[in-house]
């Protein structure tokens, strides 16, 4: 079978120029292609009686859980995720098969034409079944909470965040031979697409290959979602042995995708007579969807980052993860982290408010310093330069100043700063138990190197930034290093492209790779290097009591957002936000503001003004019509103040930057709406509904 990608390349653009166009999976033609579209639940769970499928026409398929060779799961943690339905539905969209054939019209009336008789069960759409619970706890909790001067305490609330992505999810795959299957897909982690199909298909590794074209975002979207589709693809190739391409378009990747956790999140904190919280009480929930997918390692960063970037002697942390019958969540920017940083940063203000002291004394009285223990217990070992950076940010917004001004209740006009940190990696031992990252360069007789990793670039630079880290560390001109979209038949697994890891894991690997090459450099000979991840020594961690070091290092952020809020219609308007972030060292500085730009935007929305909801499991908001994400007209001017603090075992010093970004809009934009409004909020987004909630409430 033939992959004619040439087909779809302007012929203006076929020769070596730069053209600046991109090809994409949905731009691949390729001979003989078929198409696939979904047959889908329409009850949050019902069992399936029968399925009548109408007389197909000549080169017309209907692919089903009957015809999958392997296990009908996806892999991922756990083992819940069905590649079809097969007796039972468990949300609206699930899919129960696929029908595949030549005209996308022909399929559409097939797919009218089939009858599927369900029995309905009743849906359960509350925190009630919990199927994943954690705990940790650090120093002593009893202690703390015995008889304390003061005992605060609230739950707050989050809901859906979709990732918005400009390209929906997509894949072409085809029978490379009679006995391999090659997917081809908008996808960011090629490798666990690899694991998953070779598990449905029931075959051997050298019997997949997974190629990335270039990728149109996917902010976590594109993490474990993809390998849904390459399965069911994979089957129907398997079945059919033909190229079948499936590319959904805006309203079914809405309807159908994985979102965001909503949480509730209870915090209770023990304050003695001096104003310092002795010990602190959570407990988080977080609402799964239909099955589990990556849901506990989501709790687990939410867990985690339980103190953000303060510092609390004593604690109790806990939480489950609760299936219903809607869609699944997943992986999003910040995996769980938003959620808690929300709650946190909130409550601590809220604290204050109740205690009748200075919001902000009081939060610099907790702040975290080098030395400290982190929530789990582990240590914080670099340098934190948390206070450089609130006084820079402070001075630059001439927060104290505003904060007082806006006091004045008639104004509606307010202030909010957040502070904040990131873990950079996987969670605990997930690099060195789970990853087994490896990266190689390979050098020919011109003596230019190619970089083999399995990094993507969805739109965040990798590229950019990991060709910048070969090159320079080899002392080379960057025409030199080429570095390709991955294809696993030729990159080894360096990991996925998530978790903030890919310029400090990744990139430190290539790093270290380049200098062994350079070191050992033979000009005009071929040369390979391989570089394989080792945790560093210092780093222990206990995945079952959550104790122990759960990152290598972490990156620090501070955002201070500016609002007014009508009177009238309680609308808000983002007026100004300035931001200061240590990301180690930025090894491209472009593309570092390039992410914070993209990073609070997100996170600024998810606390004000992205709404996405559910009525007895079916999504209400299900296209860029209903769910609104910011433009250049919501979005104000931003200052971004980038403070160098190398990490020691980073490529020049380099941590993480992604997702550090994000995590702190939504409690700073919460906290300018509430001083606006004179009203406390515990839930976001913080909509003009809610607003007008909180203002009728004479409490």
């Amino acid at each position: 079978m033939r992959l004619d990608i040439s087909k779809s390349v302007p012929k203006e653009d076929q020769d070596e120029k730069v053209s600046g166009r991109s090809l994409y999976v949905s731009d691949i033609k390729m001979d003989h292609v078929l198409y696939a579209k979904t047959v889908r639940s329409i009850h949050p769970k019902a069992k399936i009686e029968k399925i009548e499928i109408p007389e197909l026409p000549n080169g017309y398929f209907v692919v089903d859980y009957k015809d999958v060779p392997g296990k009908n799961h996806v892999n991922m943690i756990f083992e819940d995720w069905p590649v079809f339905a097969e007796q039972q539905v468990n949300y609206i969209g699930e899919p129960i098969c696929l029908v595949v054939g030549k005209n996308k019209q022909t399929i559409d009336e097939i797919i009218d034409q089939i009858k599927i008789t369900y029995k309905v069960l009743k849906p359960n759409f509350q925190y009630s079944q919990s199927v994943i619970h954690k705990h940790f706890d650090k120093g002593n909790i009893k202690k703390a909470f015995t008889k304390p001067k003061y005992k605060i305490s609230h739950t707050y609330e989050t809901g859906y965040q979709e990732q918005a992505y400009i390209e929906p999810q997509g894949f072409i795959v085809y029978p490379e031979s009679e006995d391999k299957i090659t997917l081809v897909g908008s996808i960011q982690c090629p490798y666990y697409v690899k694991n998953a199909v070779i598990k449905t298909l029931g075959c051997e590794p050298d019997q997949v290959r997974v190629i990335q074209p270039s990728v149109g975002g996917a902010f976590g979207g594109k993490e474990e979602f993809p390998s849904i589709i390459a399965c069911q693809l994979a089957v129907a190739v398997k079945k059919i042995g033909q190229p079948i391409k499936m590319i959904f378009n805006r309203e079914e990747d809405m309807e159908n995708t994985t979102k965001r956790h909503p949480s509730k999140i209870i915090l209770t904190a023990a304050i003695d007579e001096d104003h310092k919280i002795q010990g602190l009480k959570a407990h988080v929930s977080l609402d799964s969807g239909a099955f589990i997918g990556l849901s506990g390692v989501v709790l687990s960063r939410a867990m985690i980052a339980s103190t953000s970037a303060y510092t609390i002697d004593n604690l109790d942390i806990s939480g489950d993860v609760y299936v219903t019958n809607t869609v699944p969540t997943g992986a999003f920017r910040g995996f769980g982290a938003p959620q808690m940083i929300f709650a946190i940063e909130m409550f601590i203000h809220h604290i204050a408010k109740e205690l009748g002291i200075d919001p902000f004394e009081f939060r610099m009285k907790h702040l975290a310093k080098q030395g400290d223990l982190t929530s789990t217990s582990g240590l914080f070992r670099d340098p934190i330069i948390m206070k450089q950076m609130i006084e820079k940010a402070t001075e630059i917004s001439d927060y104290h100043k505003k904060v007082e001004a806006y006091q004045n209740p008639d104004v509606y006009k307010g202030i909010g700063m957040s502070w904040f940190l990131h873990g950079c990696g996987f969670t605990g031992s997930g690099e060195s138990t789970h990853i087994h990252a490896r990266v190689k360069l390979e050098k020919d007789e011109n003596n230019h190197v190619y970089v083999l990793v399995a990094a993507v670039d969805m739109g965040q630079g990798a590229k950019t930034t990991l060709k910048k880290i070969v090159y320079e560390t080899l002392g080379v001109k960057s025409e030199t290093v080429s570095f390709n979209n991955p294809d696993t038949d030729f990159v080894p697994d360096s990991g996925p492209t998530v978790a903030s890891r890919t310029a400090m894991i990744v990139g430190g690997l290539l790093a270290r790779a380049a200098l062994k090459m350079k070191e050992t450099w033979k000009k005009d000979e071929k040369m390979e290097v391989i570089e394989d991840y080792v945790q560093p020594e210092y780093v222990k961690w206990d995945e079952d009591s959550m104790i122990g070091d759960a990152y290598p290092a972490y990156s620090w952020g501070v955002n201070i957002v500016e609002v007014e809020v009508s009177k009238v219609t309680y609308q808000t308007k983002v007026k100004h936000i300035w931001s200061v972030y240590d990301v180690g060292k930025a090894i491209d500085e472009r593309i570092v503001m390039g992410q914070a730009d993209g990073g609070i935007a997100q996170g600024v929305a998810y606390g004000y003004l992205e709404v996405m909801q559910h009525k007895d499991g079916k999504l209400k908001q299900k296209t860029m019509t209903d769910y609104i994400i910011p433009t250049s007209v919501d979005m104000p001017k931003t200052d971004t103040i980038i403070m160098e603090n190398p990490f020691i075992l980073g490529p020049y010093g380099a941590k993480g930057v992604g997702e550090l970004t994000l995590v702190g809009g939504a409690p700073a934009v919460a906290l300018a709406i509430e001083q606006a409004i004179g009203k406390n909020i515990y839930k976001i987004p913080a909509t003009p509904e809610y607003v007008l909630e909180l203002m009728s409430d004479e409490h």
